[in-house]
């Protein structure tokens, strides 16, 4: 009698972390400019370079296969890629069959009125949505010439359609500092979570980013102020460490690359949108999975990527000091997938 195939064997890197969570750039272009993600001028990689829908379906098949249990689609901005829904239909089957436990989004918004309703059919029950301020000309700021209108019709678009939202909110000093308590006020209002994030320093922007961080340690001191703070033993996958919030329903999230190392328990790797592994967001090296795939097929990539996980870095090398910025890639945010 012939031996059954064996199953495939968990990703797992040389320090022992099992790898459950991958999140998948679809495209490097987005319809919004971030001041601290994107420089105003980008060059954007040509569409030969980009996998194809079927090729990212492919490898998440083979993640999947190899115990991934967990898939983030990102850019860029993911919705502005056209037939994304196809892709997200697609690995959404294995939501069906238990292969998959979650299949999620992030999103700047712009683009969910017109396909909230795709991701939820798809399975997508849970999308973060980028949303640094609430003022409309500050919005625009931000994002250099974003209409805040159009994010927030986005938001009751998913909503209405069944996704439950977090909102996803850098914290910058000296341009939405103020903003963050009734950013919270307003999440509580609306039944959306709020993260907030410290600016990485990730490509050249054309930003001060020395002038604009702000230590989560310091917004924590301000929250607390108005509102006691607890901490909940609550994980989505990611590097967030969540909070409960004294006298509000929100669910109030830190990610914290600067003041708060979170590498140990790291079970996460990102795919770019032409086949790139970045085996850490803080370090250049990458495995290149597209011609592997092209030229000699899934077992080829398989083994790349195990060999890459060998490599995989106890921790990131971010920093921003007093003396300015040092930043472990050159890359900007938007190749990487946000």
């Amino acid at each position: 009698m012939a031996m059954a195939d064996a199953a495939p064997t968990p990703l797992t890197d040389g320090l022992g972390r099992r790898i459950s969570y991958v999140r998948i750039s679809v495209t490097d272009r987005c319809d919004l400019r971030c001041r601290y993600c994107m420089a105003e001028r980008m060059q954007f990689l040509p569409r030969s370079q980009l996998l194809t829908l079927e090729e990212i379906a492919l490898l998440a098949d083979m993640f999947i296969a190899r115990g991934v249990r967990k898939i983030r689609l990102t850019g860029g901005e993911p919705l502005v890629r056209r037939d994304v829904g196809d892709l997200v239909r697609r690995i959404g089957r294995h939501l069906q069959g238990g292969g998959l436990e979650e299949l999620t989004l992030t999103t700047n918004g712009t683009r969910l009125v017109e396909h909230a309703d795709m991701l939820f059919d798809a399975g997508v029950r849970r999308i973060n949505v980028s949303l640094d301020s609430l003022d409309p000309q500050r919005f625009a700021h931000v994002t250099r010439g974003g209409d805040l209108q159009r994010v927030l019709v986005g938001l009751d678009a998913a909503k209405t359609a069944g996704l439950a939202v977090k909102i996803n909110m850098v914290a910058l000093n000296g341009i939405n500092a103020d903003e963050i308590l009734p950013m919270l006020r307003w999440c509580d209002a609306h039944d959306f979570d709020l993260t907030l994030i410290e600016t990485m320093p990730l490509g050249e922007t054309g930003e001060d980013r020395t002038r604009h961080y702000l230590p989560l340690t310091q917004v924590v001191d301000m929250i607390g102020r108005e509102y006691g703070l607890r901490p909940v033993a609550d994980r989505t996958g990611g590097p967030a460490r969540y909070h409960a919030v004294e006298g509000l329903r929100i669910r109030l999230g830190l990610i914290t690359p600067l003041t708060r190392n979170f590498c140990a328990d790291c079970n996460r790797i990102r795919m770019t949108c032409e086949g790139k592994i970045y085996l850490c967001l803080g370090h250049e090296d990458h495995v290149d999975l597209r011609d592997a795939l092209r030229n000699d097929g899934l077992e080829a990539v398989a083994a790349l990527v195990d060999r890459a996980l060998l490599r995989k870095p106890a921790r990131h090398d971010f920093h921003i000091d007093a003396q300015g910025v040092s930043s472990a890639a050159h890359r900007h945010m938007s190749v990487t997938g946000g």
